[in-house]
């Protein structure tokens, strides 16, 4: 690394400050992974700082990964591989491979998404109540249950913490929810996390040794975490002190989801370094996200500035429905295009609430543009937040039979496939199995091997032949693929499974649309693509003693960036539809901010919930996503549960100063 020439002042202040407590605020589009990367490379450069001693967390894969692309354009690639560059989550999973057996699990355990926890607390609750129709609904619960395990608290201390915690049904679910989660050896994402907490602080030992190792702690997005990552940090800093967080409380946009603002307002710093220039925007859409946030009374005094030309405009208009808006909007995309030479994946339209996108893409699908020379109907986009790969009925089933292989307690995967495909397992054979289950206290995978043994039992009692044999066969693939899985190449051997249980067959007689059926069938081949990429990344980073079952399985569910996107040559050139908090971390030329009326923004919801001053900070991210072009709009009537409903504009519409506003008509396309 030869200097710093291309960082300014404050930037370089940050990477040369390496002891102590540093707080970082990094205003929007100022640079901050450059900083973070080159204060690694500072680290390992000039102080001569082992990468072994070096953590950086982060909270998406993505930033993770660019901040390691980045340091091997730095420094030797071989130093950059062996800093621990990851998410919270990932950090937590690779310690507990190592260290869970000190808390009563084995290191094999599976990894529950919230689906697979709240069927779980779904079942458990049904057992709890001694009929069916007393059946509550779970969404509140399940939500305090989140909220104990981001803050470290058990039922008791969250009774105590949460006055409204008072009934026995949720403490009981609670309690019961562990103990199942430790029977059947899994961890769900928040328990990763919990978890790891409470061995560090139940064990001082394994404590003292990660605390040793890791001397130079960075944190990114800081404003983004929780109670438990917060006492995570303070707990692996609390030996050298060294711990430098990055982040933007402007930005702290995910209160809903646990996330503390206090954290980083309250942070106590020996150094406190601002990183306010910006590279990104306008100095006229900079001029108006100042403007906007600085009405905010929870924040750090900033002001984002650039030495780029002034810019347009923002261009504000409002449409007589939300029909007229989308029209008026695409048309708007057209002539972008046309004029500054934009591609369709330059912009995007950004909203409060998925709800909003329909009217936009029924305009874009139904629009006419010129493309060289002729008229085509329809402009490409994307909505983000679709169906994800790995939540297709297909990809579940084959992930839930790898879940079996690595670890036969993990119940919740057991039940989703053991008559998947069809083998004589009925839903009354279940009852009974799980009825057993329950009275005994045993593993659900003991009972069925107890039932596949030749010899007598008196589980097969009240078993039909039929059930017992297709109970045999189960058992016997899931011990077979243990073998088969014991060493890689695994890919292989998910082919084996594939043809083994006959999935091709069952997606033949299940599904009629042949269309359909290709397409599930190119899912399941499609996962054995992914672990034989899986295989070849491990390989090719010198790591492939970690390529396992269980390495493998959890690589997926955290850091599914290996997994197959749709046709990626032609999503490359498509507008982008996303909500505020999906845009966040993400820029465009063009941003298109629709829907701007109070009770959508700010949510008349989140105003009770996490108060105007998150939803203020959630606009003021969305305008910061733009680089140089901004159209604000609104409709002034707006459908709601089937009525016309008369709207205001937002309220931080009138926060921006008039002069940075051309008002236009919603007809008119300059």
């Amino acid at each position: 690394m030869k200097g710093l020439p291309s960082l300014n002042p404050d930037q370089k202040r940050a990477v040369l400050t390496t002891e102590g407590r540093v707080l970082i605020l990094a205003g929007a589009g100022s640079g901050k992974t450059s900083v973070l990367t080159y204060r690694i490379a500072h680290l390992l450069n000039h102080l001569d700082i082992p990468p072994q001693a070096i953590l950086g967390l982060t909270f998406t894969n993505k930033a993770a990964g660019e901040m390691r692309e980045r340091l091997r354009q730095l420094i030797d690639p071989k130093l950059a591989k062996a800093v621990t560059l990851s998410t919270f989550h990932s950090f937590c999973m690779q310690i507990l491979r190592k260290e869970i057996h000190h808390l009563g699990f084995t290191s094999n355990f599976s990894l529950y998404d919230e689906k697979d926890t709240k069927r779980l607390s779904t079942q458990l609750a049904r057992h709890l109540l001694e009929h069916e129709g007393e059946m509550p609904s779970l969404e509140g619960t399940l939500q305090k249950l989140s909220y104990a395990k981001s803050r470290g608290l058990s039922p008791q201390e969250l009774a105590r913490d949460d006055p409204t915690w008072h009934d026995n049904f949720s403490i009981n679910l609670f309690e019961r929810l562990k103990t199942c989660m430790r029977a059947y050896n899994a961890v769900d994402f928040d328990s990763l996390l919990s978890l790891t907490v409470e061995l560090f602080e139940q064990h001082p030992s394994i404590l003292e040794r990660y605390q040793e190792r890791f001397r130079y702690i960075m944190i990114d997005e800081y404003q983004d975490t929780n109670p438990i990552q917060y006492r995570l940090a303070q707990l692996l800093a609390g030996k050298h002190n060294n711990l430098c967080v990055v982040g933007d409380d402007d930005q702290s946009i995910y209160g809903w989801r646990g996330s503390e603002i206090k954290n980083i307002l309250n942070f106590d710093a020996t150094t406190v370094i601002k990183l306010e220039q910006n590279f990104r925007s306008t100095p006229t859409i900079l001029t108006a996200a100042n403007a906007v946030i600085s009405h905010n009374t929870e924040r750090h005094a900033k002001n984002l500035w650039s030495t780029a030309d002034r810019g347009d405009l923002l261009t504000l208009f409002h449409a007589p429905t939300e029909l007229e808006e989308a029209q008026s909007v695409v048309q708007r995309m057209i002539r972008l295009r046309k004029d500054k030479h934009l591609h369709w994946k330059d912009m995007a339209i950004l909203y409060r609430s998925n709800i909003l996108s329909r009217a936009f893409e029924v305009a874009l699908m139904q629009a006419m543009w010129e493309k060289n020379g002729t008229w085509v109907r329809g402009i490409p986009y994307e909505v983000f937040g679709g169906t994800e790969f790995l939540e297709r009925a297909e990809i579940k089933d084959m992930i839930s039979y790898l879940r079996v292989i690595n670890n036969p307690l993990d119940q919740e995967a057991l039940l989703r496939i053991i008559n998947v495909p069809r083998r004589g397992i009925s839903d009354a054979t279940l009852d009974k199995l799980t009825q057993i289950n329950r009275q005994l206290d045993l593993p659900l995978w003991h009972i069925l091997k107890e039932v596949a043994s030749p010899l007598s039992s008196e589980y097969k009692n009240s078993l039909t032949p039929g059930a017992i044999a297709g109970i045999r066969r189960f058992v016997e693939i899931i011990e077979t693929g243990q073998q088969k899985f014991h060493a890689p190449p695994l890919y292989p051997s998910l082919n084996w499974l594939i043809e083994e249980i006959d999935y091709s067959n069952a997606i033949l007689d299940d599904v009629k649309s042949e269309k359909m059926r290709d397409f599930k069938w190119e899912n399941v081949t499609q996962c054995i693509d992914v672990m034989a990429l899986y295989e070849e990344e491990l390989v090719s980073q010198g790591q492939e003693k970690e390529i396992s079952l269980s390495h493998f399985l959890t690589t997926t569910m955290l850091d599914p960036q290996h997994v197959p996107q749709k046709d990626k040559q032609q999503r490359e050139d498509k507008v982008n539809l996303m909500t505020f908090h999906s845009a966040k971390g993400l820029e465009f030329t063009a941003c298109f901010m629709v829907g701007l009326e109070d009770h959508i923004i700010p949510h008349e919801k989140s105003i009770m919930e996490t108060g105007i001053e998150e939803e203020r900070r959630l606009m003021y991210v969305a305008l910061t996503r733009a680089k140089k072009y901004l159209t604000l709009s609104m409709a002034r009537n707006r459908k709601k549960m089937g009525k016309d409903l008369r709207t205001n504009p937002s309220r931080f519409l009138f926060e921006i100063p008039k002069d940075l506003l051309k008002i236009s008509s919603w007809q008119a396309v300059e």
